[in-house]
């Protein structure tokens, strides 16, 4: 169906601590801004000074949250959450935020990411007498926080639990009378702090500032821990990594155009990737055509640069979503043209370049370029704004076999002969990296490559922990 053919990446965290201010409902329209990092499940816990009060569940933001559980969630800040899984099933039992009690009171957390140890920290944990509620891997950082709690404050006790953790995590916690937040020391999963006119709020992209009017003050740096509360922002650090991994498919696909991660527009990043493309490669054609809505910025720079016409030629229906009933085998045929239909009158007779951000599993491409065809298409060229999706990631994207992935099976001419395309482009790894300037070196491009930002086959650790007796390690 379509959305298997793209990667999709776990979740989005959103954090406020504004003193008389709804903090709930401010939460809620920053999930709002957020639900395209996850669809699966969403929530609010809120922070009153003496409890944490959560309301969460399976759903869509606005079909778990009602007016009356807004109007029940009051307190001095907040976090959220919005899930898509990969590590940990979809069930109710595993949205998130996380509540749970611990030496110095409640406390909740949310997490964006994946942690590539967490098999190896359960069976430590458990083997020390752990109890788990969930399975998620969210569910070992709480284990790991409470433990360092009983003897340390709380920024001591994340940089405890920091030295353990393997991978991606984007994490706001609350406190009963605190907001926090920390990234991990690679940076793979964005975070960023805004200012409101009377608090503070953390986000996973900067759009979710914009839709509660604060001003975007700058990204969290990895392995920062922040610290909120009456005084103001008080950071600290955790332990560092040899370098930064930011995710480079936030910029290709994950976020929004319309936010900033680690100094980059994304809407710009992505239209200047469409320009290299067309530098890269440029069949004779005679309208650029995007595959919507992941492939509209880099359409619009590969027709600038190519001196082309722009056209939708394929019009997508926003209201077949996550909950579309999947058609009968017989009409299986059917699923990709409930949700992409070309329009005859921009592709009949003509060559076009069929432009998109990447070509993954390969499961529904073969029915785009099918049905520019039979919309009377006299070419399709389809041009890709990545290079080919070779490796899995461990940290925080739905790929971790690499039989899944069809270019890591298949050569570029095979791939082509198999979606009935008459040219596939991939831009270089060169090209997609030239608009980052020095910043190319610190993303990471292991899906591309193969070249991850530390050994993932060594799940044990890569840092030094604190305290190796917790664990037993």
């Amino acid at each position: 169906m379509w959305g298997k053919d793209k990667l999709r990446e776990e979740c989005g965290v959103f954090g406020i601590f504004a003193p008389g201010q709804d903090v709930a409902r401010l939460t809620y329209y920053a999930l709002y801004a957020l639900q395209h990092r996850g669809q699966e499940s969403a929530g609010i816990a809120v922070a009153d000074g003496r409890q944490v009060t959560l309301h969460k569940g399976m759903g869509l933001v606005p079909e778990v949250f009602r007016e009356e559980h807004l109007r029940s969630l009051r307190g001095l800040a907040a976090i959220g959450h919005v899930r898509y899984s990969t590590t940990g099933a979809s069930h109710p039992v595993n949205a998130q935020p996380l509540v749970f009690y611990c030496s110095q009171g409640m406390m909740g957390l949310a997490h964006n990411g994946n942690l590539s140890n967490a098999q190896f920290l359960r069976q430590k944990l458990l083997a020390t007498g752990a109890i788990f509620q969930t399975t998620t891997d969210s569910e070992i950082i709480v284990n790991l926080i409470a433990r360092f709690l009983e003897g340390e404050d709380f920024p001591a006790a994340a940089a405890s639990a920091m030295a353990y953790l393997e991978g991606a995590y984007s994490l706001v916690i609350l406190s009963e009378k605190r907001l926090y937040a920390v990234r991990d020391p690679y940076g793979f999963r964005p975070l960023c702090l805004g200012r409101l006119p009377e608090g503070w709020a953390v986000a996973s992209e900067s759009c979710a500032l914009d839709a509660i009017g604060a001003l975007f003050v700058r990204d969290i740096r990895p392995g920062e821990i922040l610290e909120i509360g009456p005084e103001g922002v008080v950071s600290h650090a955790g332990p560092a990594a040899p370098r930064f991994a930011h995710c480079v498919f936030e910029y290709i696909y994950f976020a929004r155009p319309d936010s900033i991660l680690d100094g980059f527009t994304v809407g710009q990043v992505r239209r200047e990737l469409g320009r290299q493309l067309a530098r890269e490669f440029r069949p004779p054609a005679d309208v650029v055509v995007p595959v919507p809505d992941s492939g509209v910025a880099a359409a619009h720079g590969y027709a600038e640069e190519a001196g082309l016409p722009l056209e939708e030629g394929l019009m997508k229906n926003r209201y077949v979503g996550r909950t579309f009933i999947q058609p009968s085998q017989e009409l299986r045929s059917l699923g990709v043209r409930l949700k992409l239909n070309p329009v005859r009158e921009v592709v009949a007779g003509k060559r076009v370049i069929l432009v998109d951000d990447s070509l993954v599993r390969g499961t529904t491409s073969a029915k785009i370029v099918r049905m520019l065809r039979e919309a009377g298409a006299a070419a399709v060229y389809y041009c890709l704004s990545s290079p080919p999706v070779i490796r899995p990631c461990y940290f925080g994207i739905d790929i971790s076999d690499e039989a899944e992935l069809i270019a890591a099976r298949s050569s570029r001419e095979e791939i082509r002969e198999k979606i009935g395309a008459d040219g596939l482009y991939y831009l270089s790894l060169e090209g997609l990296l030239r608009p980052f300037g020095e910043m190319a070196r610190h993303l990471c491009t292991a899906c591309f490559t193969g070249d991850y930002p530390f050994p993932v086959t060594n799940c044990r650790k890569t840092l030094t922990p604190h305290k190796p007796h917790l664990l037993g390690v």
